[in-house]
């Protein structure tokens, strides 16, 4: 039966597949291979015993034989290669067309007067076929013989005579065919918009079939690597139009197939190139490309998972392809609306799962190991990232099709969506199964910390880094279902000294910790002053990007207010830099005392910006009157940055006010910023402890230099010190540290140490300090009555908060 003839668009497909076996005949790809394509004969029927010419220009691509039978009406007779074929090393074969298909009367005269022989070569082999046909054959019938004989479909055929491509409708007479006439055949070139990508892909196919044929490819590692970089060079990187269809031709000509069916080599050569290879392409789909076509690489990954979970174990490079996989899904977006039609309709929520279900086994293996051994390194990091990846899509497809929160005692018949519905019941037994044994661990650490002591932060090992990651993700998915919530949370109320230990130890800047603030019953304030201070940005070192700052002391609240209030936020996110006019000191000391003055200053009745509270001193709130000065709100803006940048620096305030927005990493935090804290909570980070300061404390967290600790002067000192008021300790520690105000954990919660160092100077002179590096300094005094008249000396207010080196 003839084949149609070929459109001019290049509409005729095959599917497609790597060679004729039954290994690589499970690879289905299921990828729509409707796209424009190019042949190179050599992967078909004939198989010459010579190698081919590496840099052949025709593209390869991999089809299935055509099963055929020796029983058309032309049977073929295969002879010796004629004397008169074309001189090469090349191996011939010869194609005996008998009785035309012309519809011409046969007869012994006609036969014998119009009877050519005549050679066609494939050109991208060189082999040679000889052929004896009739002059008034059409060019047809020859391309449906050949058909017969190599198995390559007669629409992949061209054959090319004097430069000129032979059209089917012609005899061999038509086209003055001459007795030993040279034809060649070579592919059908196809029309695509992408011919290079065709080649590159092809290209490296031929190269890789070679070596599963156990061809010696010098350098096949490399070459194969470069012909992946083209792929990505020549790919658009931002056009959305354009890239995907170059991301399809690598699906269409059956990549993934061949590099899985050379990682599945024997030789090891074999195997250790498609791994690098493989590889290769996993970091290039991720760096070479914008996120935007992040998902359209996502089909890909995904065939190669597949591909390997048939014939591997769960090995080295089936988690990196998954890993990958989740990293383009999270790129896509959270859900999969998002991703482009043709390859949403590639990634099914059936795929998903499988993923899902594979790291809940292996999550749920090493929870198990966590509290069966306490050295166990408990949750693999990157399995904890890849259930998230794929919980992610998994559950954003549940709330897109199912109303929430379902029922656990629903019946499939009953439930609209029948495709998800095994989907459903499996992850709900993921979440029992993960939180039973989350609970389990939290109960271990618990039970660590009565062994092993109160200090919970000192005795956290490495298993538990992943438990708060883990606990996040269930907490996402109790949000599907009915009941589980509440579950959810009564386990974490039971275990709040293990959660509170996880979230000051392993909370970070970077996450998103909005699901526990929205639950102040399940920490307690170290937990949730952690949480709150992770929303500020770090505080950066760099001198290079410091905000600078030169105050005059007249001029406190009008200057500061210039060089906060103007500045952009991102100059005060990263640092202040802090000097008084016509004063030498610099440093920390500086900064500190800086923030305590300016906050005086804002929170002081005369500037009209803010009234105390009859009943708590501590309170304030606008003063109604402030709307005299035009820049009043400018000015509760500027009070706002200032609190926010004492905490981010954490310096201890007497007062409060709005406005952190502009301080917070993300100002779109702020309500939650509020919203996490109790008012005691506020209370303590901004003022600090309200109890006496504790000598005892403060001794034991003091070093000396220079001087003993039974030293007189030492004894003398701390006798004095405990004689003193509490606000003289207040400024005396002020003096000595720009801290007035304790941090609630006391002095172990301040930066530093303190330190007295012993100073050579005479013992008429007052004590000094470095209020940077927490160093008071005073000399050898010779009587306990002298020094105290230098310590009251600096614990006037007017002095204390005035004195002091940097």
């Amino acid at each position: 039966m003839c084949s149609p003839p070929p459109h001019q668009d290049g509409g005729f497909h095959r599917p497609i597949s790597l060679f004729q076996s039954p290994a690589v005949d499970q690879f289905s790809n299921g990828y729509d291979h409707r796209l424009p394509s190019k042949r190179k004969f050599d992967d078909y029927a004939l198989s010459f015993d010579n190698d081919q010419d590496d840099e052949a220009p025709l593209v390869p691509v991999r089809l299935r034989k055509d099963d055929h039978h020796h029983q058309g009406t032309h049977p073929i007779t295969a002879v010796h290669t004629s004397s008169k074929a074309p001189s090469s090393s090349f191996s011939a074969s010869l194609i005996d067309f008998r009785p035309s298909s012309s519809g011409v009367p046969s007869s012994s005269a006609t036969c014998s007067s119009s009877r050519l022989q005549f050679f066609i070569r494939m050109i991208s082999e060189g082999n040679t076929m000889v052929v004896q046909a009739n002059s008034e054959d059409t060019v047809k019938s020859l391309h449906e013989r050949i058909r017969v004989m190599t198995g390559i479909p007669v629409i992949e055929q061209r054959l090319i005579y004097c430069g000129k491509q032979l059209q089917w409708e012609q005899s061999l007479a038509d086209c003055a065919i001459q007795k030993d006439a040279g034809l060649q055949l070579v592919g059908r070139m196809r029309s695509t918009d992408h011919p290079q990508t065709w080649q590159v892909m092809d290209d490296m196919i031929s190269l890789i079939c070679r070596l599963c044929r156990g061809e010696i490819v010098p350098s096949s590692t490399k070459r194969i690597k470069e012909c992946l970089t083209k792929f990505f060079t020549i790919t658009p990187k931002d056009n959305n139009d354009s890239a995907p269809a170059h991301l399809q031709i690598f699906m269409a000509s059956s990549a993934p197939a061949a590099l899985v069916m050379l990682y599945m080599s024997t030789i090891n050569s074999n195997k250790q190139c498609a791994d690098t290879s493989i590889r290769h392409f996993l970091t290039s789909c991720r760096s070479a490309l914008s996120k935007q076509l992040h998902s359209c690489c996502a089909p890909i990954v995904l065939e190669f998972c597949k591909l390997l979970r048939k014939v591997v174990n769960e090995d080295s490079l089936y988690a990196s392809c998954r890993s990958t996989l989740g990293v383009l899904l999270e790129s896509a977006g959270t859900s999969c609306a998002l991703m482009l039609p043709e390859v949403k309709r590639l990634i099914v929520m059936q795929d998903i799962f499988s993923f899902v279900s594979e790291l809940a086994d292996n999550l749920s293996n090493d929870l198990d190991s966590s509290v069966d051994s306490t050295t166990s390194g408990g949750p693999i990091s990157s399995d904890v990232r890849d259930f998230k990846a794929f919980l992610n899509p998994l559950r954003s497809a549940i709330l897109e099709q199912v109303r929430i929160p379902i029922s656990v005692e629903w019946q499939k018949k009953d439930y609209n969506h029948p495709p998800y519905g095994d989907e459903i019941e499996f992850l709900h037994s993921i979440f029992n199964d993960l939180l039973d044994k989350m609970e389990k661990c939290l109960i271990k650490m618990e039970e660590s910390f009565a062994t092993r002591g109160s200090s919970e932060g000192e005795f956290l090992h490495s298993g538990w880094s992943q438990y708060l990651v883990i606990l996040k993700e269930l907490n996402g998915i109790s949000k599907l279902y009915q009941g589980a919530e509440e579950q959810f949370w009564m386990v974490l109320r039971n275990r709040k000294s293990s959660l509170c230990a996880l979230i000051i130890r392993f909370a970070k800047r970077n996450d998103d910790n909005r699901w526990l603030l929205e639950h102040k019953d399940v920490t307690d304030f170290e937990s949730r002053r952690h949480l709150a201070m992770m929303m500020f940005p770090e505080v950066k070192e760099d001198y290079d990007e410091l905000h600078e700052m030169l105050i005059d002391r007249s001029q406190l609240l009008a200057e500061s207010f210039e060089y906060i209030a103007r500045a952009d936020p991102e100059s005060l996110h990263a640092g202040l830099f802090m000097e008084f006019k016509n004063e030498e000191a610099t440093g920390p000391g500086v900064l500190r005392e800086w923030f305590f003055l300016v906050c005086q200053a804002i929170f002081n009745p005369e500037n009209a910006l803010f009234v105390p509270c009859s009943n708590d001193r501590r309170r304030f709130f606008p003063n109604p009157a402030s709307r005299v000065d035009p820049l009043h709100l400018e000015y509760f803006n500027f009070a706002g940055r200032v609190i926010a940048l004492a905490l981010m620096h954490k310096v201890q305030v007497h007062h409060f006010s709005k406005g952190f927005g502009h301080i917070l990493s993300d100002s779109g935090l702020q309500n939650s910023f509020f919203q996490s804290l109790e008012l005691e909570d506020l209370d303590w980070m901004l003022y600090g402890s309200e109890s006496p300061i504790c000598v005892e404390d403060w001794k034991a967290h003091t070093e000396y230099n220079g001087y003993r600790e039974n030293d007189p002067q030492i004894t003398w000192f701390w006798e004095i010190v405990r004689g003193m008021s509490a606000e003289q300790r207040k400024v005396l520690l002020f003096f000595w540290t720009s801290v007035k105000y304790l941090p609630v954990e006391g002095f172990r919660g301040l930066a530093s140490r303190l330190y007295i160092y012993k100073s050579s100077d005479p013992h008429e002179r007052l004590p000094s300090s470095h209020t940077c590096f927490y160093r008071l300094c005073f000399p050898t005094y010779p009587s306990m009555a002298e020094m105290q008249k230098r310590l009251n000396v600096i614990t006037l207010e007017h002095v204390g908060c005035s004195f002091g080196t940097w």
